[in-house]
């Protein structure tokens, strides 16, 4: 009896173990790859005018807030990355005016302050 206890608190602490394990892969912060220190510099000089503390000037059901980043299907380093270099309407593109790593620095930091809060 006493073996078959052992086995099975093995079976159920893997278990527990492998679900901790998955749970900290879904959930975890997406890896940041850009500066954010110089990403921050570039946002205020040409993006704070529309987007003053996350928020969205032309279109406010738009912020750059996680909510609103999940619901419109951009809450990605590689979404945002998209949105800044090519635009959407009424969004110019930034690609020709900054460099690609210039934009990842910015797509960096909104992202980390989409986390936070802003």
């Amino acid at each position: 009896m006493l073996i078959k206890r052992r086995a099975l608190l093995k079976k159920l602490l893997s278990v527990i173990l492998v679900a901790i394990a998955l749970f900290s892969f879904v959930v975890a912060t997406p890896a940041l790859a850009g500066d954010v220190a110089k990403g921050k510099q570039i946002f205020v000089s040409e993006c704070y005018a529309c987007h003053k503390g996350g928020k969205n000037l032309v279109k406010d059901f738009k912020t750059l807030k996680r909510e609103d980043l999940e619901k419109y299907d951009k809450y990605s380093l590689e979404k945002i990355i998209d949105q800044i270099t090519y635009g959407n309407s009424p969004m110019p593109g930034f690609q020709g005016y900054l460099t690609p790593v210039e934009i990842e620095d910015v797509a960096t930091y909104v992202l980390e302050q989409a986390e936070k809060g802003w």
